[in-house]
């Protein structure tokens, strides 16, 4: 297997010496399998997982090395090769991170291609995932791992959409189960050959894996990425020359999101890194962080890759004496990093973040900030042998849309399959190789990448477009506030006006002090909001991404709740966030006269907002 070819890469001026090389000329691995394999051969010896059982049995892990997870790699592949999977057959997973979850996803990319699920969605959503897949085969947590994924690949089986399920075990050893159901993994792949994989190996330009993305309701879109996509994208991660083979990375996002695939797996597994993986429950473990800095400090971790707010907690997470020193930085993604998070977490550690900014739809990462040259806003410069633009081609420092080229772009959406294959579409987010990111930013003279904001977030005020983040920032600089979004609420003249959602750390502050410290704040009259509501939390999705869906759904229910308070025969209003809109129902009383249904449906209609109105004595429309 030829060797890599990796270049220096600590600088932003690096990147024109680097992209001098042609990218077919760096040697890369076709695939993940040949990652894999290229890394056993090379450091067979060497540690490449440790995987901690729990938070609390950090000094007890589980570890492999290269050369024995390519022979477990090879037989859980040959075991699913056994039971039909080929070359084009999706293999879903649903189990939270352990040991053999590791095992499960590599070898699912050799034998056929993956589709990791996050298990904590509704079995409707996971079942329609696993329906446009076209996977036969779940891999899911055994009782012992995650009842509750469990029970929902078990419910998947009893409806006839997977013809075989097997089960994954926690990473410290437990009981055997006495279920008859429950086939281990490990198991199913005992007399199966490690020597080698007994099926058609994947090429290239093979699609490799699919993976959801979308908000916490709504059924997500299924992303498919080829092997190129991934190889590609985890080599200008890894290359860069902060880190070296002896570098130990901690992972603790789940692999259903393609970070913990492509930045905490595939890149380190290219240099032949240590990956040191959190428990089943990752960065959602609080003890976690009462043991993080002594965890850095037993297994010299040099970075890790996390969200935002995992930061803002370890900033108020006490040293207390832990040697750090071998951190170099931490990687933060995923959503916008708060000037107070940063500032926080690089005061209290004396670690610098480094920021990072791409999609599912790329991939994982496009862009990346450096230790060297710190500037402050953005999220840094492409990686290289890919491209930003803003719009159809702005100068510095205007504001547009986003757009992304290059080799990381990924094919399309799944949308099912059929005796032709699979039905992939970029549904108009891909044009001539750009992808459309919906994110709004712009280029500073450096080339460096500002975000400011979503398209789709934009409040929209009687045809001015107003930026969430000018609230928010403003929101953020208040002493007690502790996170701020801002959304559009209906208003039935200006079509949109803004209000705030926030966090405090103090409860004595009111919301008629939030909202005259944001009119104060906030140049632009039109962009104070029009209220400001304290949550005791935001919400978020799954890995950590800020969701205003859901507080768009409530501003939207709070202000036809009002608009309509004064009709008794209003039995309710509730309001629904779902594939990317709001829906609100007015559920009428049985009592309600054809002239009151009228007035409600008027009043309704005064705003844009899709509702429907139903009898309470019947459900009907």
């Amino acid at each position: 297997m030829t060797g890599i070819n990796w270049p220096r890469y600590d600088h932003p001026d690096d990147l024109a010496a680097i992209e001098a090389t042609p990218l077919d000329a760096r040697g890369l691995p076709g695939t993940s399998y040949d990652v894999l394999r290229r890394a056993a051969e090379q450091w067979p010896e060497r540690t490449a997982l440790t995987v901690l059982p729990d938070a609390a049995s950090w000094r007890t892990p589980g570890n492999r090395t290269y050369a024995t997870l390519l022979t477990d790699v090879h037989r859980a592949a040959n075991a699913l090769h056994r039971l039909g999977v080929r070359r084009h057959d999706a293999v879903a997973l649903l189990s939270p991170n352990c040991d053999e979850l590791v095992t499960a996803l590599l070898a699912s990319q050799l034998a056929g291609i993956v589709t990791p699920i996050n298990p904590a969605l509704g079995l409707d959503h996971i079942a329609e995932l696993i329906r446009r897949s076209g996977a036969r085969v779940l891999i899911a947590a055994s009782p012992e791992l995650d009842p509750e994924a469990f029970a929902k690949g078990a419910e998947l089986a009893r409806q006839g959409l997977v013809d075989h399920v097997l089960h994954l075990r926690p990473t410290a050893p437990t009981p055997a189960s006495d279920d008859p159901t429950v086939a281990p993994l490990a198991d199913a792949a005992a007399d199966c050959p490690h020597e080698r994989f007994l099926g058609e190996p994947p090429k290239s330009g093979d699609l490799a894996a699919f993976f959801h993305t979308g908000g916490t309701t709504g059924a997500p879109k299924l992303a498919a990425h080829t092997h190129s996509n991934e190889v590609t994208d985890a080599w200008m991660i890894a290359a860069n020359s902060m880190l070296d083979e002896d570098s130990v990375v901690f992972a603790g996002l789940p692999l259903f999101h393609v970070n913990a695939l492509v930045v905490t797996l595939l890149a380190p597994l290219l240099r032949g890194q240590r990956v040191v993986w959190a428990g089943p429950l990752g960065y959602r473990d609080i003890a976690l962080y009462a043991e993080f800095w002594r965890i850095v400090e037993h297994y010299r971790i040099a970075t890790m890759s996390a969200v935002p707010t995992v930061y803002g907690v370890l900033a108020g997470c006490p040293v207390d004496g832990a040697d750090i020193g071998s951190m170099r930085c931490a990687m933060v993604g995923a959503s916008a990093l708060p000037d107070g998070v940063r500032t926080g977490f690089e005061t209290a550690t004396g670690i610098p973040l480094l920021e990072g900014y791409g999609l599912t739809e790329a991939t994982c990462a496009s862009v990346r900030g450096f230790l060297e040259v710190r500037r402050p806003g953005s999220v840094g410069r492409r990686l290289p042998y890919q491209s930003i633009r803003i719009g159809h081609g702005l100068p510095p420092g205007e504001i547009g849309t986003v757009f992304i080229n290059g080799p990381t772009i990924f094919p399309g959406y799944v949308e099912g399959r059929d005796a032709d294959g699979f039905r992939i579409s970029s549904q108009g987010k891909v044009t001539d190789g750009w992808l459309d990111t919906g994110d709004l930013g712009y280029l500073d003279e450096d080339g460096f990448l500002h975000l400011t904001g979503r398209a789709k977030d934009l409040i929209i005020r009687g045809g001015h477009n107003i930026d969430p983040r000018v609230i928010e920032d403003a929101l953020l600089a208040h002493p007690a506030v502790t996170g701020a979004q801002a959304v559009g609420q209906p208003d039935r003249r200006a079509g949109e006006v803004p209000v705030a959602y926030v966090t405090l750390s103090d409860a004595t502050v009111d919301e008629g002090d939030l909202s005259a410290w944001a009119a104060e704040h906030i140049g632009e009259a039109a962009a104070a909001p029009k209220a400001v509501r304290v949550l005791d939390a935001l919400p978020v999705t799954a890995v950590g991404k800020p969701y205003k869906l859901a507080l768009r759904a409530d501003a939207a229910r709070r202000v036809l709740g009002e608009a309509l308070g004064d009709i008794a025969e209003v039995a309710g209003v509730v309001a629904e966030a779902d594939s990317g809109s709001v829906t609100v129902t007015v559920t009428m009383r049985a009592s309600a006269s054809p002239d009151t249904t009228a007035e409600v449906r008027r009043r309704v209609g005064d705003f844009a907002l899709t509702c429907r109105i139903v009898e309470a004595w019947s459900g009907g429309e």
